[in-house]
């Protein structure tokens, strides 16, 4: 089971899929604190922020420490070790509106 953690969401799915497109399609945009990108937020701004910026910025830009930052890369690597991110990019693109059968 799949959490939901933005803005206390809630939201749940039992596959991780489901929620990246869930965070990317009915939350808000995120937009980057350290380049000022817009992003859908959750996984995606998560991924955007430590691939495209150093850890130092990000801690400066969000007020992070440590934990924040174990915390997130605990994310992004299951999310990572389970979700097809292609399939995913997919659907929010509009090229299929449901998950794969």
């Amino acid at each position: 089971m799949w959490t939901c953690a933005i803005g206390g969401c809630g939201t749940e799915t039992d596959a991780a899929e489901d929620l990246l497109v869930h965070q990317a399609t009915d939350h808000e945009r995120h937009q980057c604190a350290v380049c000022g990108t817009v992003l859908p937020d959750g996984y995606f701004a998560i991924r955007h922020a430590f691939d495209e910026h150093s850890r130092a910025e990000y801690v400066r830009a969000y007020e992070a420490d440590s934990a924040d930052i174990r915390h997130r890369e605990a994310v992004l690597e299951a999310i990572e070790e389970t979700a097809d991110i292609d399939a995913v990019v997919d659907r929010i693109n509009g090229h299929t509106d449901e998950p794969p059968a």
